[in-house]
């Protein structure tokens, strides 16, 4: 089964009367990038998150959110006494130094504006440490269902561009025929203009030696073989992603010594179409897992 790196999985769970979100999200990456953005994990606890996060979804860029949504807002907000105290008293000594008249209510919603002066009531987290990992599971086990939709229709887009590839390949054979008479005609051509005895054998020989010169006999099979490997990898591959990208390198080659050797209009013009298709296969196999 082919998996995207591309996915979103979200899981809640009740929390008393509060409720716990967790949030995953991930692209597509060379390595396992991992970023925990949430202080719901104790920090002994990170190293084990990371884990099952990296087992779960093997490589891409990853954020994961967790977080506690209230039932009532208010009653997780509290006033930092302390700094609201020493805040006010500075406020209070700077508006009498500049003699202006800042008034109670104006005093007050000043300070309460400040950093640190409301806070979030610090629940015992650590209560909730199984409740979070089972909530953690559910997100992966979601996500890893988004990136194994998005990851069959890569699939089916890719093999079809490959076997486009092939398809192209085949039109090109149509013309090979064509194509060596008219390279021997061109040279028989300039060579008579030139008004030179020609030495029929020894015109044939370098005719013979231009064309092997020319001949795409090899980029073909290799080519075909590439193509054929392509396909083998998605079948029998976990994690295909990197080696399709390697792979995907090596059709490129063969199909550019095709175009530079085809010394024929629509030969170059499959060429240029196997190209675009080749170029859309790269973009898709960067992401896939």
């Amino acid at each position: 089964m082919i998996l995207s790196m591309t996915g979103y999985g979200k899981a809640e769970s009740q929390f008393g009367q509060n409720k716990l979100v967790v949030e995953i999200r991930s692209v597509n990456g060379k390595n396992s990038d991992i970023s925990l953005k949430s202080s719901l994990i104790p920090r002994e606890r990170e190293v084990e998150v990371r884990q099952m996060v990296n087992q779960a979804l093997q490589r891409g860029n990853i954020d994961l959110f967790a977080n506690v949504e209230y039932a009532q807002e208010s009653d997780n907000k509290t006033i930092n006494k302390q700094m609201f105290i020493s805040y006010y008293n500075q406020i209070r000594a700077i508006n009498e130094e500049l003699d202006e008249k800042l008034g109670y209510s104006g005093l007050i919603n000043c300070i309460l504006k400040l950093p640190d002066v409301i806070e979030n009531k610090k629940d015992e987290y650590e209560d909730i440490w199984e409740q979070l990992k089972c909530c953690i599971k559910e997100a992966l086990r979601l996500l890893t269902e988004f990136r194994a939709t998005e990851g069959k229709k890569l699939e089916e887009d890719i093999r079809g561009r490959v076997g486009y590839i092939m398809d192209h390949l085949g039109e090109i054979e149509k013309y090979e025929a064509e194509r060596i008479e008219v390279i021997k005609q061109r040279l028989t051509g300039r060579l008579e203009e030139l008004s030179y005895s020609l030495d029929r054998n020894r015109l044939e020989q370098e005719i013979i030696y231009y064309l092997e010169k020319l001949d795409v006999t090899e980029e073909k099979v290799r080519l075909k073989q590439h193509c054929k490997y392509f396909i083998e990898t998605l079948d029998k591959e976990d994690y295909p992603g990197k080696k399709l990208g390697f792979i995907a390198q090596e059709m490129g080659r063969e199909i550019n010594t095709l175009g530079s050797k085809a010394n024929h209009a629509e030969i170059q013009k499959w060429v240029v179409r196997m190209k675009d298709e080749l170029e859309k296969i790269k973009e898709q196999s960067l992401n896939i897992l």
